[in-house]
């Protein structure tokens, strides 16, 4: 049966449940900076997929992996690059998701992923403490694929109920808005734009600055077609590499 506590009144004991169930290969969820997170051991595959068929999810949308410290990063690639460095300086912890090469002997199944890991460190005293007890944790959005990601604990146990061992309420989300996701795994780009901005990260990484407005091309007439981003129904699940928010 699952069990919900409460982190502000009883966070040691709370941490302790959690990292047991994560021991145990169960699945957990929990607050962060962004929305509510679903959580299992990144190490452990049987895990991983228990997340991805609780979001009723395909292996084709990898969670990302939350760590606590940014020294945890080389366990996780060996391409620690000065642009990675100066965002994970700038923004973390903080909502930026990175994806990285992953290191060539990770032991991570996290879904079809290929080279790549996408790491964040949340900014959540609660959530970290939790991250130093259990080690690196996939985590995605807390929702069944296609329906809002969770803001508050309830909405997330009325999606998930029993697929999920402990929930940690932390009260409702600060805020709703996502991360903001950056692929470094080759020339710096932005695969999604959330809470962080491009013009905040172009301040950091100038390769991902905006783009100087081309003085020569035409503005575009109401009949004219323009290009569009579609709008996807559960926004954290954008990019090659999913975030939980």
């Amino acid at each position: 049966m699952a069990r919900v506590w409460d982190i502000s009144s009883d966070p040691d004991g709370a941490i302790d449940a959690a990292a047991a169930a994560v021991a145990d290969g169960r699945c957990i969820v929990l607050p962060t900076d962004t929305v509510y997170g679903i959580g299992a051991d990144a190490t452990n595959a049987a895990a991983v997929q228990g997340l991805l068929d609780a979001k009723e999810r395909g292996r084709d949308m990898p969670p990302p992996v939350l760590i606590a410290e940014v020294g945890m990063l080389r366990a996780l690639t060996d391409e620690v690059s000065e642009d990675l460095l100066a965002l994970a300086d700038a923004f973390w912890p903080g909502a930026l998701t990175v994806v990285v090469t992953a290191h060539p002997h990770l032991r991570m199944d996290l879904g079809d992923r290929g080279a790549t890991i996408a790491v964040r460190v949340p900014d959540h005293d609660f959530t970290r403490a939790l991250l130093r007890a259990t080690g690196p944790l996939a985590v995605s959005s807390a929702n069944v694929s296609g329906r809002p990601a969770a803001t508050t604990v309830e909405q997330a146990r009325e999606q998930l109920g029993k697929r999920v061992k402990v929930y940690l309420d932390g009260g409702p989300a600060a805020d709703a808005v996502p991360s903001t996701i950056v692929d470094l795994t080759g020339e710096p780009r932005i695969l999604r734009e959330g809470r962080i901005s491009r013009d905040e990260l172009g301040r950091v990484v100038p390769a991902l600055a905006p783009a100087d407005p081309d003085p020569t091309a035409a503005e575009p007439t109401d009949t004219e077609p323009t290009d569009t981003e579609p709008t996807d129904a559960e926004p954290t699940d954008a990019g090659p590499a999913a975030a939980e928010g």
